[in-house]
């Protein structure tokens, strides 16, 4: 792996015109701020226009010479720390711009004090500085990108103070601060402290210390508990009980002891005996936020040793907090969405890039050539000055961002290269004395200051730095005993014109170092992420370049994961979906013209088996498709029963398949490429080589076989299932075998019902509303097989509605049925066998409904089942219910089936009296026997004295089969009691015999 590549970043670079020499210096949203050493206490202030060119805008005093310094992006004010009389102040500077129009006005005023209506109107034209209060010196400062909220580190805590907008009329806002938070942290005296969306980190000389602060829903009467709270271990006690509060202590003047280094993340931080207590000093209100302390992240370092004793300088320098935002979109525009936030610390010769996500985790380390002196994080590159030079690494931002965006990115469809790829070196700039840097848009700021040792080396050749424009303008007071310094702005590349460098630096790796290529070119691919991610992303001009440069950055990547033999092959898939790119243009790109003995790598084999394997409207050209026949031919012969039903392949020879398939079929033989060759014998319309094929295989094995490849019956465009020339065939002349492998297809999740629904209305050209027969056998044939009580209650209503709907139309099917109802009721449990009093009711039915025997015999069949559940299916038999003998067998079942008999017998009794026995020696049993001679055999005896003789059928039912059954399980006292007053004696004499001989015999 390279670890250096020799790019150029860095583009022209230009000269601060400065009076005095900087000390310290910051960046604003387009400006430069920079203060001056001891001798003036002016900070000068520079605009920065294109290509890094510096202009002065004004400058203003300040109370004495500045320690620290930084600018809020959020409320474009300057904060620092200044020193006089051996006492430091924190100021913040308001309006600053107006010293730009000439304006020498300045209101200074204490922070939070009350703006006075008289003169209000004259802050507009003038610079306000508002004085902030510590008890204890400030130490160092830090303003939150997002809310413009200030930090301060003092001796054993930090002061968080709230950035305020007051609105002193309709034409002026003033902006102000109040001191909201007080976070007290015992035995730290923190070096630098970094602060962005209520994320803090803290470091001394070696420690690091990452904390959150959380909002927190209270109740009104816990609100003084909680902003007095604890929020962490419990407090150390002070004194010599507890040393290891303590890091480094003498002990008889002779011994350093140094605690090990740790490193805890998470939850685990809590243990690192640092306790944080707050205290809020907001005025308490309604809207008062009420916060608890969240650990992140402590490490300890311990100090670099060597045979000669500690080494002093190492100490922990340049924290930084970097917000990354959600990606632009157009709709989101003005709604920036924090997406991920990152921290960077770094020891002299070795820098660690964490990420502050739902996990706490490391994910770079950078290892200096040399001791460094400054380092600033960027989203894209990670800048570092040494004594010597000033080095550009690549970062893994936009990589963890983006997957903290989409967890699920490293699928088939998207792809981003990995947060663990190594980190290079892009480029190490020599330069003289480089002693700070900062970073503002892509712009470098560096200060250089020369020793006097380093003046006479620039004579030498090589020694030089970066080209100068002719307009540059070195303005400074210079003597000849003072060292050699200057501020440079250096303008960084763009991203376009450093991709585009990346790219072509990639070619010269490509058949040398496969791994070196890959890594360019995901460095290319995150340089243009992390540009899209950029907030400013939808107003730049190079918005169109960008989206171009990352689908072409993706094409890259295709192209590597398809053409080398790599790990990560599978790759190719996603950055070729990610790039936009065809499958005929990806074939332009992998495929050599002429080249017959070419090897494919299985990254493009990969890429053209799902490509090709998915429903996609593409459709390759016959020679494009006869050369993807020939590389599976030679790279995986195996797939290309598959490859040859691909949706995208419509257009090969169906002659070359074929002779593909069977130099394929001698060597692995299967029912698929049996089938498939089936298939493309019907495209080439031989009917004899169609029937050698199918005639190879059982029906069974055949329907089974589609399984392994449903789009031989049935292709998806446009998310619709279109019948194939095969289905349409089958249709015709095997019907049986079309339903039973689309049964096999359903119940193997290769196609749902409604999509079979469609398939089967399509191949029939059946209207949407019209169901033809084939579907119906479908659902039968599905019933027989169906597991899923869901899929069997649906199918039963479906088959129970055109059962219902054929009988009341008079409508025959327009096919013959692939199976009767003796067949359905022999191999399927969800038709019954038809009770007798079924058809003692049709028996003397209307003559016509013969004709449609079939379908009520299936109706009757199913009611007779115990699987339909009656209930849901009422609504669909309502219609037929009045519809002659049928529609008195349909509701009598389903009187049944409810269990309400008694209704059933009066159903019988009113419309089919001489069914009504047959009905009783069939359900009324059990406990249902006292409907018999509590109802059956009082209304029996009641109509056959009314009709007398005119009904042969009731007295002969009554006389045989009622009375019998009656007296076999009646008392005789309550048999005699059911007898009519006015019956004849010997009618019912015998039967009384039996009753009491029984009786006598027990």
């Amino acid at each position: 792996m390279v670890q250096l590549y020799n790019l150029h970043p860095f583009g022209s670079q230009r000269v601060v015109p400065c009076k005095q020499e900087p000390a310290h210096f910051c960046c604003g949203q387009d400006v430069l701020f920079v203060a001056s050493t001891a001798a003036s206490c002016r900070v000068e202030v520079f605009t920065v226009r294109e290509q890094g060119r510096c202009e002065a805008l004004g400058s203003f005093a300040t109370l004495g010479p500045v320690l620290r310094m930084a600018h809020s992006s959020a409320g474009d004010y300057l904060v620092t720390i200044e020193e006089k009389s051996k006492a430091t102040f924190l100021r913040a500077y308001m309006n600053w711009r107006c010293t730009s129009a000439g304006s020498s006005r300045v209101c200074v005023r204490m922070v939070g004090h009350k703006m006075e209506e008289s003169y209000s109107e004259a802050l507009k034209e003038q610079m306000s500085v508002v004085e902030m209060p510590l008890s204890d010196p400030p130490l160092c400062i830090s303003c939150c990108p997002v809310n413009g909220d200030l930090l301060v580190g003092c001796k054993n805590k930090l002061v968080v103070f709230r950035l305020k907008y007051c609105v002193i009329n309709q034409n002026l806002t003033v902006l102000d601060f109040e001191r909201s938070l007080i976070l007290h942290i015992d035995n730290l005296i923190p070096a630098e402290v970094a602060f962005c969306a209520r994320h803090i980190a803290i470091t001394t000389e070696l420690d690091v210390l990452i904390l959150k602060l959380d909002l927190v829903q209270q109740s009104a009467d816990r609100t003084e508990q909680c902003a007095q709270g604890v929020s962490a271990p419990e407090k150390a006690v002070d004194g010599d009980e507890n040393p290891s509060t303590h890091p480094l202590q003498l002990e008889l003047d002779e011994f350093i002891i140094c605690q090990k280094p740790v490193e805890l993340l998470g939850e685990e931080s809590k243990l690192c005996e640092i306790p944080v207590t707050l205290e809020s000093t907001e005025l308490p209100t309604e809207d008062t936020k009420h916060f608890q302390v969240q650990y992140l992240l402590f490490r300890r370092f311990a100090p670099d040793q060597s045979p000669f004793g500690f080494c002093e300088e190492t100490k922990l320098h340049s924290v930084q907090l970097l917000p990354v935002y959600q990606t632009a979109y157009e709709e989101t525009e003005n709604k920036r969405k924090l997406l991920s936030l990152f921290c960077f610390f770094s020891l002299p010769h070795v820098g660690y890039l964490y990420s502050l996500g739902k996990l706490v985790e490391l994910i770079s380390t950078y290892q200096y050539s040399e001791k460094s002196e400054q380092a600033v994080l960027t989203p894209q590159f990670l800048h570092v000055i040494t004594s010597q030079n000033l080095q550009c690494f690549t970062v893994r931002c936009s990589a963890a961002a983006a997957r903290g965006e989409d967890p699920y990115i490293d699928t088939t469809v998207k792809a981003c290269p990995p947060v663990t790829l190594d980190v290079c070196t892009l480029r190490m700039q020599l330069f003289i004395g480089p002693r700070a840097i900062c970073h503002f848009k892509n712009h470098i700021i560096l200060l250089t200051k020369a020793d006097t040792e380093d003046i006479t080396e620039r004579r030498k050749p090589t020694r030089r730095m970066l080209s100068r424009k002719a307009d540059s303008i070195k303005s400074r007071t210079n003597s000849e005993s003072e060292p050699g310094w200057n501020l440079y702005i250096i303008n960084t590349v763009s991203t376009i014109q450093l991709y585009r460098e990346m790219v072509e630096y990639s070619r010269t790796y490509e058949n040398v170092k496969t791994e070196s290529c890959i890594h360019l070119l995901s460095e290319a691919h995150l340089l243009v992420r992390a540009a899209i991610m950029d907030p400013h992303f939808l107003e730049s001009d190079e918005k169109e370049d960008l989206l171009r440069a990352f689908r072409e950055s993706c094409a890259f990547l295709g192209d590597c994961y398809s053409k080398f033999d790599t790990k990560d092959y599978h790759l190719a898939l996603p950055y070729y979906r990610m790039s936009g790119l065809s499958m005929a243009e990806v074939l332009k790109r992998i495929v050599s013209e002429g080249d017959e003995i070419q090897t494919y790598e299985r990254g493009f084999i990969f890429y053209l088996t799902h490509s090709l394997n998915e429903d996609s409207n593409e459709e390759l050209s016959k020679e494009s498709g006869n050369k993807i026949l020939q590389i599976f031919y030679l790279a995986d012969p195996v797939q290309l029963p598959d490859i040859v039903c691909s949706p995208s392949m419509r257009n090969i020879c169906p002659l070359t398949a074929v002779k593909y398939l069977q130099k394929v079929e001698k060597i692995m033989p299967s029912v698929v490429l049996t089938l498939t060759k089936a298939f493309l014998a019907l495209k080439m319309g031989d009917l004899a080589m169609y029937e050698h094929e199918m005639q190879s295989y059982k029906e069974t094995t055949l329907a089974c076989g589609f399984i392994g490849q449903p789009r031989l019956l049935q292709q998806r465009k446009g998310g619709s299932v279109t019948p194939t020339e095969f289905a349409v065939h089958l249709k015709e002349m095997q019907p049986g075998l079309l339903v039973a492998a689309t049964v096999a297809l359903h119940e193997n999740s290769k196609i749902e019902l409604e999509e079979a629904d469609t398939f089967f209305k399509m191949l029939c050209n059946s209207s949407e509303n019209t169901i033809p027969q084939l579907l119906v056998d479908f659902w039968e044939a599905l019933l027989v097989v169906s597991s899923q009580e869901k899929i069997l209650q649906e199918l039963l209503l479906r088959v129970t509605s055109q059962y219902v709907w054929r009988i009341l139309k008079k409508q025959l099917p327009e096919t013959k049925p692939l199976k009767t109802t003796e067949d359905l009721i022999n191999s399927c449990s969800h038709f019954g066998l038809i009770v007798p009093w079924v058809a003692s009711i049709m028996s003397v039915g209307c003559s016509s409904d013969k004709d449609y025997h079939e379908d009520i015999s299936r109706l009757q069949s199913l009611l007779c089942s115990q699987s339909i559940n009656i209930a849901s299916a009422l609504p669909v038999l309502e219609p037929l219910t009045e519809a002659g003998s049928v529609g008195l067998t349909v509701r009598v079942l389903c009187h049944t089936r409810l269990g309400q008999y008694e209704e059933a017998i009066d159903q019988l009794l009113r419309r089919c009296p001489d069914a009504a026995v047959f009905y009783a020696q069939h359900e009324l049993k059990g406990d249902n026997q006292a409907l018999w001679w509590n109802k059956l055999l009082p209304e029996l005896c009641k109509r056959a004295r009314l009709t007398e003789n005119d009904c042969p059928v009731l007295i002969s039912s009554l006389k045989a089969e009622t009375l019998s059954v009656v007296a076999m399980d009646l008392e005789l006292r309550d048999f005699l009691s059911l007898l009519p007053e006015d019956g004849t004696a010997a009618f019912f004499l015998p039967h009384l015999l039996h009753c009491s001989q029984r009786k006598l015999l027990t």
